[in-house]
Parts: structure tokens; C-alpha cells; sequence
């Protein structure tokens, strides 16, 4: 594959489904934030500038301390504008962010609302700016327990509509079971809320089993591991789970020690739905054309390849109609 080939990949228009709203916070946009607030971030850096973290356990610890600066709606709105103008300059055409109440305004859905409005404004600036699309998937976080999940439920269901368009699960696999937070998924499903879930990135293919089973869902964060369960391959295609996979952020934090091994390839010529997204892109060093130029260069896929996974990530985002149509128009090849 030669250079040419290679700008052409990396420059397509791009579909990102999977992305954490604070965890795509520029580091120096945090040390600035800090700075304005007189918050003391040791600890939360590298020498270089970069997000210090060990492991993941380490990693979900030093995302919540950067969080801890973003005090206000005007915060997110300024976080809004920047991971934005950054994912525009990845050619991203339309994207959907993890949104956590938890982060913004506590969980109480008075404040929730002020926070997304401030954060739905900055996106339709940016959508004019730079013809980015928004959308948000409210998010529970797995470690803060079942109960903290049913107060993110509530400020899901009472915000859902054109922009808020999905309910999901973060956080550390490790803690509880999907089952236990199935009141929080039923509300949001009643609400007309599409629904996703982190699983098999750590709690291997059954806590994949679990997320379809135990909470409805129809597409799965990562979900890398399904690999290890022909079985549960299978169910996903037949029952069309899509995966957001996100290569780098699997390298990274080391549940796959190199790209060569990791199984998108594998799961995509076995016939799961796969897209591809960054995740946390500056904690894992990472952006949507770099995760192209990656792919591109282990495993060889050409336009036409990256091209079906955008049309797959544009089919299964949880927009509307109409905003599903705009997007595909803009994926179509010149």
C-alpha cells in the first residue's frame, strides 16, 4: 500500500461512535482549567504533558481527577468546542459522546439540564463551524453502584429526544454485574433511548453474554473478547450487535499487547459489525486518522474496508432518520 493510498485512508469522512466526552479533553486544556481554578492536578501528568496513568484501574482514577476541574456548564461548553474541533480535524462527520450526570451537576436532573443545554449549544456551534454532528449517550459509571445508575436513568429519560439518544454503562467492568443495573436500562429503554454497554474489554465474553442478555442492548463498547466464544460470535451476527472497537485504547491499556493480534480483523471477516472509535484519544496517544493509518498498515484494508465500517457505524448510530440520512450523504465517495 503506498503513501497515496494511505493520505486517502486516513483523510475519508469518519463515523465515531464511541468517544468520552471528558476523556477526549486535551491535556492542556485541563492544566488550563486548573490553572484558572487554583486546582493542585499532581499526579495527572506526565513530564511531557501527557495523562500519567499505570494501568486501567489507575487510568479511571486519574480520568476522574481531570474531571474534577470541569465545575461548571460554561467548563463543558469550552470542553464541548475543543474535542469537537478535534475531532473535525480527524475529518469526523458525526459523533457520539459518553455523557455522565454524574460528572455533570451530580446526578440531580435540574442541574443535569443546565449542563446539557450549555453542551448541546457549544455542539450546534460547532456543527456550524466545522459541520460536525453531535449526539449524546448518557452514561452510568459501573464502580459508583446500581442506585447512583438509577439517578443517571432518570436524567436520561427526562432529557431524551433529538440529541440525547442513548443510554449506556462505563466504568470498571470488575464491579457488580449487568443484571444489577437492568432498572436503570429498562427506564431508559422505556424512554425510547437506544441502549449500549462497555463489556469484554476485561470481563471476558461472558460479561458480553450478559451485557445482550441481562440489558437489552444492541451494540457493545469494545467487546474484543467476544473472540474467545465462537459461540458468542455467532450471536452477534445473527442478532446484529454491533461493536465499538477501539484498537488503540485496547494496545494501550494492554488487553491486547500489540495490533497484530487484535481480533477486529478476525471478528469483521467472521461477519460481526465492527466500527472504530478512540475512546479516551489523548489518555491513549491516539486520533481517528491515526486508528485508520494503523489498520491500514497491520492489516492491510483499503478504501472499500474502511468505507463499510463507516457505513455500519452511520446504519447503527442512534440518531434520527433524517440526521442518519444527512451523515450517509456526507460518507458517499466524490
Amino acid at each position: 500500500m503506498d503513501e497515496d493510498q494511505i493520505d486517502r485512508i486516513t483523510r475519508l469522512p469518519k463515523v465515531e461512535l464511541h468517544l468520552h466526552h471528558e476523556g477526549a479533553a486535551p491535556p492542556a486544556f485541563i492544566r488550563g482549567l486548573a490553572q484558572e481554578k487554583s486546582v493542585n492536578l499532581e499526579g495527572v501528568f506526565t513530564s511531557n504533558g501527557g495523562y500519567a496513568f499505570r494501568d486501567f484501574v489507575h487510568f479511571l482514577s486519574v480520568y476522574e481527577a481531570a474531571t474534577s476541574v470541569l465545575k461548571s456548564p460554561e467548563d463543558y461548553a469550552r470542553l464541548t468546542k475543543a474535542v469537537l474541533e478535534e475531532s473535525a480535524a480527524n475529518d469526523v462527520v458525526y459523533s457520539e459522546t459518553f455523557l455522565s450526570p454524574d460528572f455533570c451537576g451530580g446526578g440531580d436532573v435540574g442541574a443535569w439540564r443546565e449542563y446539557l443545554h450549555a453542551i448541546k449549544d457549544a455542539a450546534d456551534e460547532a456543527e456550524r463551524d466545522h459541520g460536525i454532528i453531535l449526539r449524546g449517550i448518557v452514561t452510568c459509571i459501573r464502580h459508583f453502584g446500581p442506585d447512583k445508575a438509577k439517578a443517571t436513568a432518570l436524567c436520561a429519560a427526562e432529557t431524551a429526544g433529538d440529541w440525547i439518544v442513548g443510554f449506556g454503562i462505563a466504568g470498571d467492568e470488575m464491579k457488580g454485574k449487568p443484571k444489577d443495573f437492568a432498572y436503570s436500562f429498562d427506564m431508559a429503554r422505556e424512554a425510547g433511548l437506544h441502549l449500549t454497554a462497555h463489556a469484554g474489554e476485561w470481563g471476558g465474553a461472558a460479561s458480553v453474554h450478559d451485557a445482550i442478555d441481562d440489558l437489552g442492548v444492541t451494540r457493545i463498547g469494545h467487546g474484543v473478547h467476544a473472540i474467545t466464544d465462537l459461540a458468542l460470535v455467532d450471536k452477534l451476527v445473527e442478532n446484529e450487535i454491533v461493536l465499538e472497537v477501539c484498537p488503540g485504547s485496547n494496545v494501550v491499556l494492554n488487553v491486547y499487547p500489540n495490533l497484530a493480534v487484535h481480533p477486529i480483523d478476525t471478528l469483521r471477516e467472521r461477519g460481526v459489525k465492527v466500527t472504530v472509535s478512540t475512546d479516551d484519544p489523548p489518555f491513549f496517544h491516539t486520533t481517528m486518522r491515526q486508528e485508520y493509518l494503523n489498520l491500514a498498515k497491520t492489516f492491510g484494508w483499503d478504501e472499500a474496508v474502511f468505507a463499510e465500517l463507516n457505513d455500519t457505524a452511520a446504519r447503527a448510530a442512534f440518531c434520527d432518520d433524517d440526521t442518519r440520512a444527512r451523515v450517509l450523504k456526507r460518507l458517499e465517495r466524490i
